[in-house]
């Protein structure tokens, strides 16, 4: 049984308004400054610059700095900040999972611009992707390192996707979440919170 960790970010962020369309920036890395282009769509909510830097420092010094041998996976990806971010780190491996076409179209073209070959690109459901994913990819046997977790809000997907994610978890690995509510110790005993920040 792998270790589990959990950080939490609890923010309520304001919906986007029609027709507007703005970017956020990769923090660090190779690609540091790059900007990403956030499309209009529903339930797409970018984690912002300020926190990913924070979220990226913690990470880095959970992993000694040693990217290099990190495989991450990015469910409901979006804009890719949270994967793109990682790989430009130096991750061995970004699996990005997003359903919205619109969405995974920006993502290649971003993968594209920045021959990001250590990044794959999943179109599909985020639940129904990782009940298969471990089947389909026998690479995957050893699980990933940090899984982002930051689906759209009011849905209840903590509840349905930790169970998953800990099966594609690897020993000691870590979980990154964004939710509209506080953790619930009680709803997630096997969990170990490391961080909650509001």
């Amino acid at each position: 049984m792998p270790t589990k960790s959990l950080t939490k970010k609890t923010a309520v962020k304001p919906p986007a308004r029609k027709g507007l369309t703005h970017q956020v920036r990769i923090i660090g890395g190779q690609w540091k400054r790059t900007p990403l282009l956030v499309l209009d769509a529903e339930g797409l909510r970018p984690t912002p610059d300020r926190v990913r830097e924070t979220v990226f420092n913690w990470l880095t010094h959970l992993l000694d700095r040693a990217w290099d041998n990190v495989a991450c996976l990015d469910l409901f990806a979006g804009t890719g900040a949270l994967g793109f971010e990682a790989a430009s780190r130096g991750a061995a491996r970004v699996v990005m999972v997003e359903s919205n076409t619109s969405a995974v179209r920006q993502l290649e073209a971003t993968k594209e611009k920045l021959h990001a070959e250590q990044v794959s690109i999943v179109r599909g459901d985020a639940q129904s992707v990782m009940q298969g994913l471990a089947t389909r990819d026998a690479s995957l046997a050893s699980g990933f390192h940090v899984i982002f977790l930051d689906p759209p809000y009011h849905q209840d997907w903590l509840a349905k996707m930790l169970p998953l994610c800990e099966k594609l978890l690897a020993k000691g690995g870590l979980v990154y979440a964004e939710s509209e509510q506080p953790l619930d110790a009680d709803a997630a005993p096997e969990w170990m919170v490391t961080r909650l920040s509001g």
